[in-house]
């Protein structure tokens, strides 16, 4: 043969071409995975519905079908509304494996947010628990665009040919309908960040970064979900991707406990010990809250006897939370970094179980080590990138496969400030170490300039809440005539705590930090004001020290 005829070019990859996206989870879950089960827990004395997945990736395709048959196309942008469900998993597989674009809006906006929110989607539709529709309905008035209401429960009749109830949807009749071969780049889904100045920003994933993220989650040294595991669904399902974990207990074949609107502590200690769960995640302040729950019933540390796994993040993780799980419970608990842009899990800081060393204890709470396929760089107020030696600090910037490159609806000029030739600009300060373990200083915004000189809000949160009668802390700087701003600590702290604390406090941060860093105001309050992701509102409290 000559002239190379029929030969396959030497650049050529001879695999196939195989498209990451979503819909390749509801054929696992139909093919592979179709025993395990969702647990989906309806009130506080855990009355429950179980459905196995098999179920699950059928009624998803019946809802894909039904949106089909309302007129919903690939593009359109489809809402939830709705709590931690095994209705809202279906609607997370359904709407992105038929092409459409899943909107997950926040439940804890107001209705003027809500407004907004949902008028800069363009949402076509949307899916609302019953017990949510009181919220919706009075912004719908005002939203024109929204076409269709999917209702999960009944809210009676309304005569309103826009309300559908979700049953009546998924039953729709249309067995020849199939999913469309879709780009796995094109947009699967849409959260908005927690906007805490000026407007929230949408992110949109692209089929392929949910598989990705899905992929690098699943490794053993990350969030390491098995196919014995019995998942606890803590974290909002609109909050970033819900963590990923409806993708990851699809690829794993892990059983998925959703609590619904039910994470009280006695509720979740009920949900753990009634499933035998064994991995779950969340902000430090539920887990926290459980903790102070079993020491005020120390029968109920039974209930926690299946659990081995908790990965949180949001805020700081407390190293006095971290020792008493693993003292009191026998339960690993390791901190995680991420943010909507990025997804959760960037870093996860996973360590040796049987290492209880200071200092294994302070590497599980800090942000992690860098998870694959991302690169992080820091860089200096300058412009330029510092070296990972651990101790030289920089924002931090990200990049890789699972990583925003721009926001939804917003033009490259707006975006400039957060992007940075291809870096995403984090706005969190930190360090890297050469083995690649990232530990965050602070919000760059929330660095604290007192007298010309930097002070770390997060480091003193970090040691006020080492304090075991400190249950949680906010560190925000205060006006100050001489020095500009110094450090103001607004506090939660247990029914036991002593008359003598501040003067515990101070001698507690005397000794891991400068002394001029010490805060000159500690405030007692009875709780921390939150923005919609769950993370202290510095925006508000610092507005409340008059800035």
């Amino acid at each position: 043969m000559s002239g190379g005829e029929g030969v396959t070019p030497p650049t050529a990859g001879l695999m196939m071409d195989f498209p990451l996206t979503t819909a390749h989870f509801l054929w696992r879950m139909a093919n592979v995975v179709g025993d395990s089960t969702v647990t989906s827990v309806h009130d506080a004395d855990g009355t429950s519905t179980i459905r196995r997945f098999a179920e699950v990736a059928q009624r998803a395709r019946g809802l894909a079908a039904g949106l089909h048959h309302l007129g919903i196309q690939p593009g359109d942008r489809v809402g939830t509304f709705a709590w931690n469900s095994a209705e809202h998993m279906e609607a997370y597989l359904a709407v992105t494996a038929m092409g459409a674009v899943l909107h997950t809006i926040n439940l804890r906006l107001h209705a003027d947010q809500l407004r907004w929110m949902i008028g800069h989607a363009g949402d076509r539709a949307i899916i609302v628990d019953e017990s949510l529709w009181p919220v919706l309905s009075p912004v719908l008035d005002t939203l024109p665009q929204v076409e269709h209401v999917i209702i999960i429960g009944d809210v009676g009749e309304s005569g309103d040919p826009r309300l559908h109830r979700y049953s009546d949807v998924i039953s729709h009749p249309d067995a020849d309908y199939r999913f469309p071969d879709i780009d796995e780049r094109s947009a699967a889904a849409l959260c908005y960040t927690s906007g805490t100045t000026g407007n929230p920003k949408g992110v949109s994933y692209s089929h392929r970064s949910i598989a990705i993220h899905a992929l690098i989650m699943s490794g053993a040294d990350v969030f390491g979900i098995r196919s014995d595991d019995v998942v606890l669904a803590t974290v909002p399902m609109f909050h970033a991707m819900g963590w990923g974990l409806p993708f990851l207990s699809a690829m794993s074949g892990a059983d998925v406990v959703m609590p619904g609107r039910n994470l009280a502590p006695a509720s979740l200690l009920r949900m753990i010990r009634d499933n035998g769960v064994s991995w779950s995640s969340g902000v430090p302040t539920i887990w926290s809250e459980v903790a102070t729950h079993v020491g005020e019933h120390p029968e109920r540390a039974a209930d926690l006897t299946s659990l081995r796994l908790l990965i949180l993040g949001g805020t700081v993780v407390p190293a006095d939370l971290i020792r008493r799980f693993r003292r009191e419970f026998d339960v690993d608990v390791i901190s995680g970094w991420g943010m909507t842009e990025i997804f959760p899990g960037a870093t996860v800081a996973r360590v040796d179980r049987d290492d209880v060393t200071a200092g294994a204890v302070a590497r599980r709470a800090i942000a992690g080590r860098i998870s694959p396929f991302y690169e992080i760089r820091l860089v200096d107020s300058d412009g330029h990138v510092v070296v990972h030696d651990g101790t030289a600090r920089g924002e931090v910037q990200v990049r890789g496969p699972a990583v925003a490159s721009g926001y939804f609806g917003s033009s490259p000029v707006e975006a400039a400030d957060t992007f940075d030739e291809g870096w995403l600009r984090t706005g969190d300060v930190g360090t890297v170490d050469p083995r690649g373990w990232l530990a965050i200083v602070d919000r760059a915004k929330d660095m604290i300039k007192s007298g010309g000189e930097w002070i770390s809000s997060a480091d003193l949160e970090t040691a006020l809440l080492d304090h075991r009668d400190v249950v949680e802390a906010a560190v925000v700087g205060a006006p100050d005539e001489r020095w500009g701003e110094r450090p103001h600590a607004f506090l939660v702290v247990s029914a036991c705590a002593p008359a003598a604390l501040e003067q515990q406090l101070r001698a507690l941060l005397a000794q891991r930090c400068p002394r001029w860093w010490v805060p000159d105001r500690f405030e007692i309050v009875e709780s921390i004001p939150r923005t919609t992701t769950g993370k202290p509102d510095k925006k508000a409290l610092r507005s409340a020290l008059g800035r």
